[in-house]
C-alpha cells in the first residue's frame, strides 16, 4: 500500500482559462515521467456530458459540486500532475486540501488569455462579453489562485518548454 506522500500529485496547476493547464500540464508529466489528469475531464466522465452541458443543462451549483468531489478524489488517487479546472478553487475545501500540495499558478494576462481561449468560446462562464466576464474572473481568483501557489510561473509570450523547466526548477 502507498503511504499518502508517495500518492501526492507530483504538481497541481490552477489557473484562469487560458493560462495553459492543459498543455503545460502534459509537457510536465511527460518530463517528470507521471501521469497526467484533468478534473474537468473526470467531471465529465461522472456527468456523461461536456462541462458546458453541465452548466447549461444542471446549473453552475451543480457543476461545483462534481468539481469539488472530482478534486478530492483526485488529490487522494493520482500521483502525477493534476490539473484543475480555473473555478476549482472558489471552493473551501477544496483550497484546504490544497495546502499540503505543491500547487503551481500558471499566471496569465488578460490579452493573452482572450487570444488563447477565443472569443468564440465554448466556456460556459465566459458566453456573454467573454473578454469583459475573464477580466473580472480573473481578478477576482487571483488572491486566491497567489494564496494557494507553492510556485507562480508567468506563461505570457512563453515557450511551453521554458514554462516547465522554470515549474520544475521551483519544485524542486
Amino acid at each position: 500500500m502507498q503511504s499518502a506522500e508517495q500518492r501526492r500529485p507530483a504538481a497541481v496547476l490552477i489557473g484562469p482559462p487560458g493560462s495553459g493547464k492543459t498543455t503545460i500540464g502534459t509537457l510536465l508529466a511527460g518530463h517528470l515521467g507521471v501521469g497526467f489528469r484533468d478534473t474537468d475531464a473526470d467531471v465529465e466522465a461522472v456527468a456523461g456530458k461536456p462541462v458546458s452541458d453541465v452548466f447549461v443543462e444542471d446549473g453552475e451549483a451543480r457543476f461545483r459540486e462534481l468539481e469539488a468531489a472530482a478534486v478530492r478524489a483526485a488529490l487522494e488517487e493520482h500521483d502525477g500532475v493534476l490539473s484543475l479546472g480555473g473555478g476549482a478553487i472558489l471552493d473551501e475545501s477544496t483550497q484546504e486540501a490544497l495546502a499540503a500540495h505543491q500547487v503551481v499558478y500558471l499566471q496569465v494576462k488578460l490579452d493573452q488569455a482572450v487570444r488563447r481561449v477565443g472569443l468564440a468560446s465554448a466556456r460556459p462562464l465566459l458566453v456573454l462579453n467573454p473578454r469583459s466576464q475573464l477580466r473580472k474572473l480573473m481578478e477576482e481568483r487571483r488572491p486566491i489562485y497567489e494564496r494557494l501557489a507553492k510556485v507562480i510561473v508567468v506563461t505570457d509570450e512563453r515557450e511551453p518548454a521554458d514554462i516547465v523547466a522554470e515549474i520544475v526548477k521551483g519544485l524542486a
